[in-house]
């Protein structure tokens, strides 16, 4: 693969606009004019990317504390902000070894912050493409014993893949290769009607035309596909402010969240 592309401060990216929209500080003018702009014709976007955070907090600590998950392999990984995969995995479980996987320059720049974890545990950071499964797995095998569950996170990656038949011939790949045991666990924005996605998108057609990576939102049926031949813990698929949460801790917001178990 070629190496890291170059910073790019001139057109608004993925990472640095959700940094913005969760309160980070690492994101340039360019993405803060695209967050304020997406925000006034989506105001739920804030509250999106608040729960997909607070998801990603519910499903580690539910897998590293009742299921017993010491291993975790983050795709997607976003710049870090407070409670990472593996500070959420190690507090629970100092032992677990996490790899993270972006190929965005900023978050790479970053990755050092996401290198410190406990002196019984491992993090590492690889720079890999997740249209570049074997690539991922690969590298990762350096750190993850294969061999043993991996809880494999994708969350608000695959709505990047604008083909849906290679974003779930991605999810195959990698779930094709960890053992029975392991877990996915997924974000998706959605348009679904019943959980407000049709409001985001004309959103995310400005987003695509001002904005890079370019996104899509796919319905729940698209997204329930991701998971065939695994199998769904409770609650489901459900707007991912509502998995195993208090009913009125968050909005519901138009971004689904799912783990599954591979059997």
């Amino acid at each position: 693969m070629s190496g890291p592309a170059r910073l790019d401060t001139s057109v608004a990216h993925n990472a640095r606009v959700w940094n913005y929209w969760i309160g980070g500080k690492d994101n340039y003018e360019v993405d803060r004019g695209v967050g304020e702009h997406v925000a006034g014709m989506f105001p739920l976007i804030r509250e999106v990317a608040r729960a997909d955070r607070w998801f990603l907090g519910q499903a580690v600590r539910h897998l590293a504390g009742e299921r017993g998950v010491r291993q975790f392999l983050d795709i997607g990984t976003g710049l870090p902000t407070a409670d990472n995969t593996h500070e959420i995995a190690q507090r629970v479980a100092p032992d677990a070894r996490v790899v993270y996987v972006d190929n965005d320059p900023i978050v790479l720049a970053h990755a050092r912050t996401l290198l410190t974890g406990t002196a019984e545990g491992v993090t590492d950071y690889i720079d890999a493409d997740v249209h570049d499964p074997a690539a991922i797995l690969e590298r990762a095998s350096g750190t993850l014993d294969f061999t043993r569950p991996v809880a494999v996170m994708m969350l608000g990656i695959l709505n990047f893949v604008l083909d849906v038949e290679a974003a779930r011939d991605i999810v195959r790949r990698v779930m094709a290769d960890v053992p029975s045991g392991s877990f996915l666990v997924l974000t998706h924005p959605t348009h679904d009607s019943e959980v407000g996605g049709e409001g985001q998108i004309p959103a995310m057609k400005f987003w695509n035309e001002n904005a890079k990576p370019p996104i899509t939102a796919r319905s729940g049926a698209e997204i329930a596909a991701f998971f065939d031949g695994l199998e769904l813990l409770e609650p489901g698929l459900v707007s991912c402010s509502r998995w195993r949460g208090e009913a009125d801790l968050l909005a519901v917001v138009p971004q689904y969240g799912a783990v599954a178990v591979k059997p």
